[in-house]
């Protein structure tokens, strides 16, 4: 069969495959409580992975997802996160967490720094078993690697959440947006510390110098463009952006998220900006999602990976509930607010895939903590709703109230 049919046909029977099935699953087991679209997306990209289709079906894994097809979904899947990670970017409003600097300093440091350290703690009991560690890695890289992929906040997956819950545009949705957005930001800088690379310091020194100069230019322009031309531009600005941190050896999503965060959000409409999220997310993100997946790697063996999947899950969600118990005592909150507020904060997804898959293209980490990782992000939002929902029942009061 493989001799009859064209890399073009095989690459549409892939595409298919990434939309029905994870759509089947969502409509018909109705899973939408627990494990919106999204969250299954990621679910069938491991179904689909080598470690559960590739075992079940190799001839028909080997067949479908060969070596032309997958490098043509890895083209679609970078430029899809290129342009969520941008848009990510874009939306950090710094403005209003320096109004309220005092107590969105507190709450995003303790909801940063503590799941940091349970996973630092995690990552270094890994570090004493073989084949969790990548093999350019060196032992800080892969504890604080994997200690910030506990504490990633997925902004994005938690807008989705939010308004899934009716609380985005009340006063406790803005507030716990404040606090993610401020942990994006460090986020994306320990990144950059663990992607440093002396042998090519040079480099990523002349990206940063030549991304600070073009930035003045840059926001001059865009302010004297009409608003549908600033779409345009910020993607080329997007794409010259993500090539120059992959020169310098940072990575391109680097680069995308620098793109975003030193551009305006009141440079765009927000419906669009929606709009935008929303159709990125419907079209080209779900081949991400496959893509993550066809990363995964079990050699060695299911229960383990699972195992580690719940430690990571723990310090996680551990990591953040004691962060948030500790935030509602010193800036007194009322009670079992912090429970609502960490468990939103613990959500997974979009952004700690993505930094996996960049520890994972770097070899910090191996194919196996990346699977475990992936787990892990999956777990977590599905915890989210079914938990946090009905909290917000018995408090309703606090989703009016402003800090």
């Amino acid at each position: 069969m493989s001799e009859t049919i064209t890399t073009t046909e095989t690459f549409l029977i892939a595409m298919a495959i990434i939309f029905t099935v994870p759509y089947l699953i969502w409509r018909l087991a109705k899973t939408e409580y627990y494990a919106p679209l999204v969250v299954v997306q990621i679910i069938t990209g491991i179904l689909l992975g080598p470690g559960i289709l590739g075992k079940v079906f190799p001839d028909y894994y080997a067949f479908v997802f060969n070596q032309a097809v997958v490098q043509s979904l890895n083209g679609i899947a970078w430029w899809a996160v290129m342009i969520f990670v941008w848009i990510a970017g874009i939306e950090l409003n710094l403005q209003t967490a320096w109004q309220h600097r005092r107590e969105s300093g507190i709450t995003a440091g303790l909801a940063l720094g503590t799941p940091l350290v349970f996973g630092c703690i995690a990552a270094a009991g890994m570090l004493l078993c073989e084949g969790w560690v990548g093999s350019k890695a060196m032992a800080w890289q892969f504890v604080l690697g994997v200690g910030m992929a506990c504490a990633v906040t997925a902004l994005p997956i938690l807008i989705l959440l939010m308004e899934r819950l009716d609380i985005l545009r009340q006063p406790i949705g803005q507030r716990i947006l404040r606090y993610a957005s401020l942990d994006d930001i460090a986020i994306w800088g320990v990144l950059a510390l663990i992607l440093m690379d002396w042998q090519r310091i040079e480099k990523q020194g002349l990206f940063l110098l030549g991304f600070a100069v073009s930035c003045i230019g840059f926001r001059k322009l865009m302010l004297r463009l009409p608003q549908g031309d600033r779409w345009y531009v910020g993607l080329i600005w997007l794409a010259v952006c993500s090539y120059g941190a992959e020169w310098g050896g940072l990575h391109f999503m680097v680069g995308a998220f620098l793109a975003g965060a030193v551009m305006d959000t009141e440079w765009f409409d927000q419906k669009q900006m929606d709009s935008l999220r929303h159709h990125v997310l419907l079209v080209i993100m779900p081949v991400f999602f496959l893509n993550a997946g066809l990363r995964t790697d079990w050699s060695i063996g299911g229960e383990t990976v699972f195992v580690a999947a719940g430690v990571l899950l723990f310090a996680a969600v551990a990591g953040k509930l004691t962060a948030m118990r500790l935030t509602e005592k010193i800036l007194k909150w009322e009670r079992g607010e912090g429970a609502i507020i960490g468990w939103l904060l613990q959500t997974k997804g979009l952004i700690m895939i993505i930094f996996a898959n960049i520890l994972l293209d770097k070899s910090i980490i191996s194919g196996e903590t990346f699977t475990a990782l992936l787990l892990m992000s999956v777990a977590s939002n599905m915890f989210t709703v079914p938990l946090v929902s009905p909290k917000l029942e018995r408090m309703n009061g606090i989703i009016f109230k402003s800090k």
